[in-house]
Protein backbone atom coordinates (compact mmCIF):
# COMPACT_ATOMS: atom_id res chain seq x y z
CA UNK A 1 0.00 0.00 0.00
CA UNK A 2 0.92 3.23 -0.67
CA UNK A 3 -0.20 6.20 1.54
CA UNK A 4 0.40 9.78 0.56
CA UNK A 5 0.19 12.52 3.75
CA UNK A 6 -0.60 15.59 1.62
CA UNK A 7 -0.77 19.41 2.90
CA UNK A 8 -3.11 21.79 1.88
CA UNK A 9 -2.58 24.30 -0.50
CA UNK A 10 -1.57 28.18 -0.02
CA UNK A 11 -4.12 29.21 2.62
CA UNK A 12 -5.95 32.00 3.99
CA UNK A 13 -6.04 30.80 7.46
CA UNK A 14 -9.06 33.66 8.99
CA UNK A 15 -11.34 32.83 7.24
CA UNK A 16 -10.29 28.96 6.39
CA UNK A 17 -9.62 29.14 2.71
CA UNK A 18 -7.29 28.25 -0.27
CA UNK A 19 -5.75 31.36 -1.84
CA UNK A 20 -6.38 31.42 -5.91
CA UNK A 21 -2.36 30.61 -5.78
CA UNK A 22 -3.42 27.54 -3.06
CA UNK A 23 -6.17 27.05 -5.87
CA UNK A 24 -3.97 26.31 -8.98
CA UNK A 25 -2.03 24.44 -6.66
CA UNK A 26 -4.58 21.84 -5.91
CA UNK A 27 -5.11 22.35 -9.51
CA UNK A 28 -1.89 20.61 -10.24
CA UNK A 29 -2.30 18.08 -7.41
CA UNK A 30 -5.25 16.37 -9.16
CA UNK A 31 -3.52 16.29 -12.44
CA UNK A 32 -0.68 14.34 -10.37
CA UNK A 33 -2.92 11.50 -9.11
CA UNK A 34 -4.75 11.71 -12.11
CA UNK A 35 -1.05 10.39 -13.11
CA UNK A 36 -0.87 7.85 -9.62
CA UNK A 37 -4.37 6.81 -9.15
CA UNK A 38 -6.00 6.58 -5.98
CA UNK A 39 -8.10 4.22 -4.37
CA UNK A 40 -9.60 6.18 -1.55
CA UNK A 41 -9.48 9.88 -0.35
CA UNK A 42 -9.23 11.45 3.14
CA UNK A 43 -9.75 14.76 4.45
CA UNK A 44 -9.21 17.14 7.47
CA UNK A 45 -12.60 18.53 8.16
CA UNK A 46 -11.32 21.77 7.52
CA UNK A 47 -12.08 24.19 4.81
CA UNK A 48 -8.54 24.72 3.19
CA UNK A 49 -7.53 20.47 3.39
CA UNK A 50 -11.32 19.75 1.85
CA UNK A 51 -10.65 22.54 -1.27
CA UNK A 52 -7.60 20.99 -1.84
CA UNK A 53 -8.90 17.68 -2.20
CA UNK A 54 -11.45 18.73 -4.47
CA UNK A 55 -9.78 18.91 -8.00
CA UNK A 56 -8.58 15.46 -6.87
CA UNK A 57 -11.70 14.18 -5.97
CA UNK A 58 -13.95 15.37 -8.71
CA UNK A 59 -11.49 14.07 -11.49
CA UNK A 60 -11.08 10.56 -10.35
CA UNK A 61 -14.64 10.52 -9.29
CA UNK A 62 -13.92 9.53 -5.78
CA UNK A 63 -16.34 10.50 -2.36
CA UNK A 64 -13.70 11.62 0.03
CA UNK A 65 -14.32 10.53 3.76
CA UNK A 66 -14.06 12.82 6.70
CA UNK A 67 -11.42 12.07 9.01
CA UNK A 68 -12.24 14.83 12.57
CA UNK A 69 -8.63 13.55 13.89
CA UNK A 70 -6.64 14.86 11.38
CA UNK A 71 -7.93 18.61 12.19
CA UNK A 72 -5.34 21.30 12.61
CA UNK A 73 -7.73 22.68 14.66
CA UNK A 74 -7.61 20.02 17.54
CA UNK A 75 -3.78 19.68 17.47
CA UNK A 76 -3.26 23.18 17.75
CA UNK A 77 -5.22 23.52 21.10
CA UNK A 78 -2.97 20.57 22.24
CA UNK A 79 0.95 21.70 20.80
CA UNK A 80 0.37 25.83 20.49
CA UNK A 81 1.93 27.41 23.32
CA UNK A 82 2.28 31.36 24.09
CA UNK A 83 5.73 31.91 22.47
CA UNK A 84 7.79 34.72 24.42
CA UNK A 85 9.56 35.49 21.19
CA UNK A 86 6.62 36.12 19.55
CA UNK A 87 5.92 38.82 22.27
CA UNK A 88 3.15 35.77 23.78
CA UNK A 89 1.27 35.60 20.73
CA UNK A 90 0.23 31.67 20.04
CA UNK A 91 2.89 29.62 17.96
CA UNK A 92 3.62 25.50 17.81
CA UNK A 93 5.64 24.73 20.29
CA UNK A 94 7.64 22.90 17.56
CA UNK A 95 8.39 25.76 15.63
CA UNK A 96 10.64 27.92 17.78
CA UNK A 97 14.22 27.77 17.18
CA UNK A 98 15.00 24.11 15.80
CA UNK A 99 18.35 23.59 16.96
CA UNK A 100 17.11 23.87 20.30
CA UNK A 101 15.41 20.52 20.16
CA UNK A 102 19.00 18.86 19.29
CA UNK A 103 20.53 19.21 22.52
CA UNK A 104 21.87 16.58 24.49
CA UNK A 105 19.65 17.55 27.71
CA UNK A 106 16.07 17.32 25.28
CA UNK A 107 17.91 13.62 23.78
CA UNK A 108 18.34 12.39 26.64
CA UNK A 109 14.84 12.87 27.89
CA UNK A 110 13.95 10.06 25.20
CA UNK A 111 10.00 9.13 24.77
CA UNK A 112 9.62 11.77 27.24
CA UNK A 113 10.79 14.74 25.44
CA UNK A 114 7.56 16.62 26.42
CA UNK A 115 8.35 17.41 30.12
CA UNK A 116 10.64 19.52 28.10
CA UNK A 117 10.14 23.42 27.48
CA UNK A 118 7.66 24.57 25.76
CA UNK A 119 6.17 21.35 24.98
CA UNK A 120 5.46 20.75 29.02
CA UNK A 121 3.87 24.07 29.14
CA UNK A 122 0.83 22.60 27.39
CA UNK A 123 -0.93 19.34 25.79
CA UNK A 124 1.57 18.20 23.80
CA UNK A 125 1.79 14.71 25.63
CA UNK A 126 -1.83 14.12 25.62
CA UNK A 127 -2.24 15.37 22.06
CA UNK A 128 0.58 13.07 20.59
CA UNK A 129 -0.95 10.16 22.35
CA UNK A 130 -4.03 11.06 20.65
CA UNK A 131 -2.39 10.92 17.44
CA UNK A 132 -1.40 7.97 18.03
CA UNK A 133 -4.00 6.09 18.82
CA UNK A 134 -6.19 7.27 16.09
CA UNK A 135 -3.71 7.06 13.50
CA UNK A 136 -3.35 2.95 14.71
CA UNK A 137 -7.18 2.89 14.15
CA UNK A 138 -7.30 4.63 10.91
CA UNK A 139 -4.28 2.16 9.85
CA UNK A 140 -6.03 -1.18 11.38
CA UNK A 141 -8.91 -0.12 9.44
CA UNK A 142 -6.32 -0.58 6.33
CA UNK A 143 -5.25 -3.92 6.77
CA UNK A 144 -1.84 -2.61 9.06
CA UNK A 145 -1.66 -3.08 12.67
CA UNK A 146 0.95 -1.48 14.53
CA UNK A 147 2.91 -3.37 17.11
CA UNK A 148 5.95 -1.60 18.45
CA UNK A 149 7.59 0.50 15.41
CA UNK A 150 6.32 -2.61 12.84
CA UNK A 151 3.34 -2.99 11.35
CA UNK A 152 1.35 -6.97 10.99
CA UNK A 153 0.19 -6.99 7.66
CA UNK A 154 -3.22 -7.85 8.20
CA UNK A 155 -4.60 -7.69 5.06
CA UNK A 156 -2.33 -7.16 1.81
CA UNK A 157 -3.68 -4.40 -0.76
CA UNK A 158 -2.04 -2.16 -3.08
CA UNK A 159 -4.45 0.84 -2.36
CA UNK A 160 -3.39 4.30 -3.01
CA UNK A 161 -4.42 6.27 -0.39
CA UNK A 162 -4.37 9.94 0.31
CA UNK A 163 -4.97 11.61 3.30
CA UNK A 164 -5.38 15.49 2.85
CA UNK A 165 -4.60 17.38 5.79
CA UNK A 166 -1.81 19.78 7.61
CA UNK A 167 1.83 20.85 8.44
CA UNK A 168 1.57 20.28 11.96
CA UNK A 169 -0.40 17.58 12.18
CA UNK A 170 1.28 15.97 9.76
CA UNK A 171 4.53 16.57 10.83
CA UNK A 172 3.33 14.83 13.99
CA UNK A 173 1.63 12.26 12.58
CA UNK A 174 4.80 11.17 10.25
CA UNK A 175 6.93 10.58 13.24
CA UNK A 176 4.59 8.42 14.79
CA UNK A 177 4.23 6.45 11.36
CA UNK A 178 8.17 6.54 10.93
CA UNK A 179 8.88 5.66 14.36
CA UNK A 180 10.63 9.12 14.43
CA UNK A 181 11.03 10.80 17.83
CA UNK A 182 9.09 13.75 17.06
CA UNK A 183 11.32 16.42 18.38
CA UNK A 184 13.74 14.90 15.68
CA UNK A 185 11.61 14.96 13.14
CA UNK A 186 9.62 18.22 14.02
CA UNK A 187 13.36 19.90 13.86
CA UNK A 188 14.20 18.00 11.03
CA UNK A 189 11.70 17.79 8.29
CA UNK A 190 8.91 19.93 7.40
CA UNK A 191 5.80 19.89 4.92
CA UNK A 192 5.50 22.76 2.14
CA UNK A 193 2.12 23.70 1.04
CA UNK A 194 0.42 21.35 -1.77
CA UNK A 195 3.28 18.55 -0.73
CA UNK A 196 2.86 15.23 -1.23
CA UNK A 197 5.09 12.71 0.96
CA UNK A 198 4.66 9.12 0.19
CA UNK A 199 4.86 6.04 2.78
CA UNK A 200 5.13 2.37 1.85
CA UNK A 201 3.83 -0.20 3.35
CA UNK A 202 5.81 -3.54 1.73
CA UNK A 203 3.15 -6.69 1.60
CA UNK A 204 6.31 -8.90 3.08
CA UNK A 205 5.92 -12.64 2.53
CA UNK A 206 6.63 -12.73 6.60
CA UNK A 207 3.36 -10.78 7.49
CA UNK A 208 5.48 -7.76 9.03
CA UNK A 209 6.34 -4.55 7.31
CA UNK A 210 7.93 -1.22 8.84
CA UNK A 211 7.29 2.16 6.62
CA UNK A 212 9.19 3.78 4.07
CA UNK A 213 9.23 7.31 3.06
CA UNK A 214 9.75 7.22 -0.20
CA UNK A 215 9.04 10.65 -0.87
CA UNK A 216 8.94 13.76 1.71
CA UNK A 217 7.68 16.89 0.90
CA UNK A 218 7.16 16.60 -2.99
CA UNK A 219 6.25 18.98 -5.01
CA UNK A 220 6.82 18.61 -8.55
CA UNK A 221 3.76 18.66 -9.41
CA UNK A 222 4.17 22.57 -9.33
CA UNK A 223 7.52 22.53 -11.32
CA UNK A 224 5.37 20.34 -14.06
CA UNK A 225 2.66 23.05 -13.71
CA UNK A 226 5.53 25.37 -14.14
CA UNK A 227 4.34 27.08 -10.64
CA UNK A 228 7.27 28.21 -8.85
CA UNK A 229 8.59 26.56 -6.39
CA UNK A 230 9.00 27.98 -2.99
CA UNK A 231 8.85 26.99 0.18
CA UNK A 232 5.42 28.65 1.92
CA UNK A 233 5.94 31.39 0.42
CA UNK A 234 9.67 32.30 2.05
CA UNK A 235 11.97 31.37 -0.35
CA UNK A 236 12.38 29.93 -3.48
CA UNK A 237 14.80 26.31 -4.00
Amino acid sequence: MLLYVVRHGDPIYSPDQLTPKGMRQAEALSRRFAYSGLDKIFVSPLNRARQTAQPTCELLKITPQVEEWTSEATAWEEFAFHDPARNGAMNWTFHIQSDRYKTSEILALGDKWYTAWPFCEVRCKEGYERIMRESDSFMAKLGYERDGLRYRVVSPNDMHVAVFCHQGFGTTWLSHLLGIPPVLFWSTFDLNHSSVTVIRFANNKDGWCAPMCIALSDTSHLFADRQPLEFCNEYKY
